[in-house]
């Protein structure tokens, strides 16, 4: 089986959305087909066609979400042993030691990464590069544009 490594408020907002499926969406997908189908002819029915395709990805993502929630792996930073040390879940400071410029990223699962809101998955190639390095520790990154050189300026459990 497949783990799916997720921080505590991932693993909440997982369980939400799969609440949210289930209780509002697949009922409500449930009776636009049962309308659409009192309507007639389904061949050219637009509506009814509309509403088993909404049907199936709300399916498909409830699957998905089971599927992730049955395999996820919570992890808590906060009961991790605080050493300075870059882990899943733990927010970190970085500074480019070209351009000097510093920015805040925090590891977090696939499912919970959002760049805007600087959350990068475990999987990400800078994720990658700082796991298991400390506080001080530069690390090379190697990103699209080349190789990025990288100081860690701080690893922050919250």
């Amino acid at each position: 089986m497949q783990r799916y490594p997720m921080t505590p408020q991932g693993h909440a907002a997982l369980e939400e959305e799969l609440k949210q499926l289930k209780t509002v969406d697949r009922p409500r997908i449930t009776a636009a087909i049962a309308e659409a189908r009192e309507h007639g002819d389904l061949k050219e029915n637009a509506e009814y066609h509309a509403a088993r395709e909404q049907q199936g990805f709300c399916e498909a993502r409830i699957r998905d979400i089971e599927a992730k929630l049955g395999g996820a792996e919570v992890i808590d930073p906060l009961k991790l042993p605080q050493e300075g040390r870059v882990v899943f879940g733990v927010t970190v400071v970085i500074e480019n030691l070209d351009t000097e410029e510093q920015k805040r990223y925090k590891i977090v699962g696939d499912d919970e990464a959002d760049f805007k809101a600087n959350k990068i998955s475990i999987n990400s190639p800078i994720a990658r590069g700082l796991i298991g390095k400390s506080e001080g520790d530069e690390a090379k990154i190697q990103t699209p544009s080349g190789e990025v050189e990288y100081e860690i300026v701080e690893v922050l459990y919250q």
